[in-house]
């Protein structure tokens, strides 16, 4: 039997399948600790490009030129937001869709969600974090870690998504390789979702689940330090469960994101049902 059907049989995505064991990456104690730094001074001002970077480093004690900042933050996946020459260069051989959001009113679950990815630290190394989010609820949909900022664990987490909540009208990510990516886009496309990608340098185009990372950092990630990816894995299922069902959010008229997401799409889903009969 083919792993294809194999794996629609048990309804596995076949890029999960292929995905290798999560071993967190290296780096020696010395970076360890400066991405460390790096990531909280980030995610406070992520308008802080390299150079602003290294003169907080330097200010903290660490010598440390550019060249080396750069390296590092570009392992982490960071940049900075401000706009800068030359950024609108797209990958050549991916496409590039317009951002579809600006000026619309977003008034119910489903019609918009939206995806990114964020650096993880571990004791002794690091992994990545994608999440799917609900933009009207806040209601995350689906998360998956990995070692590398590939495309195989952003598909895998759109995949669970879809498969447990369906689809929406929209989908909006950043330009990066990962969201651009055929296997990434084609996921969308056999669904007929549209796509929306926010402006080169435009961070903010995605501010809820920019948002999102900012809170799970400071009341999760930086609060503890993982042995493991099996630990961290069990604490962000915890951390994730306690957002979406325990935690109220003053933009939701101090509402939990699952009493939104999921009060509204049983009305919905109700009112379907009723006009079917009627019909």
């Amino acid at each position: 039997m083919s792993v294809r059907r194999q794996c629609e049989l048990i309804g596995l995505p076949r890029s999960t399948y292929y995905r290798q064991p999560i071993v967190p990456r290296q780096e020696n104690a010395d970076n360890l600790q400066l991405m460390r730094i790096i990531d909280k001074e980030y995610t406070d001002h992520p308008f802080y490009g390299t150079r602003q970077m290294r003169n907080i480093l330097r200010k903290k004690g660490f010598k440390v030129n550019r060249k080396r900042v750069q390296r590092l933050m570009r392992k982490m996946g960071l940049q900075s937001v401000a706009p800068k020459p030359n950024t609108s260069k797209a990958h050549p051989e991916h496409k590039v869709y317009p951002y579809l959001l600006r000026n619309l009113k977003i008034s119910s679950p489903d019609q918009v969600r939206c995806s990114d990815i964020t650096y993880i630290r571990l004791n002794g190394g690091f992994v990545y974090l994608t999440a799917v989010m609900d933009w009207y609820s806040r209601f995350v949909l689906s998360w998956e870690v990995s070692v590398s900022m590939d495309s195989e664990f952003c598909v895998s987490a759109l995949e669970r998504s879809l498969r447990l909540y369906g689809k929406p009208e929209i989908f909006n990510t950043d330009q990066g390789s990962q969201f651009t990516s055929n296997d990434f886009i084609g996921a969308l496309k056999s669904h007929n979702i549209k796509i929306s990608m926010d402006g080169k340098g435009r961070a903010f185009d995605n501010i809820f689940i920019e948002r999102l990372w900012r809170t799970v950092k400071y009341e999760e990630i930086y609060l503890k330090e993982y042995q493991s990816v099996a630990e961290l894995k069990t604490a962000l299922k915890n951390y994730f469960y306690f957002y979406n069902h325990v935690r109220p959010h003053s933009s939701l008229g101090g509402k939990t994101p699952a009493e939104v997401y999921l009060s509204l799409r049983n009305d919905r889903n109700s009112d379907l049902c009723l006009s079917a009969t009627i019909g």
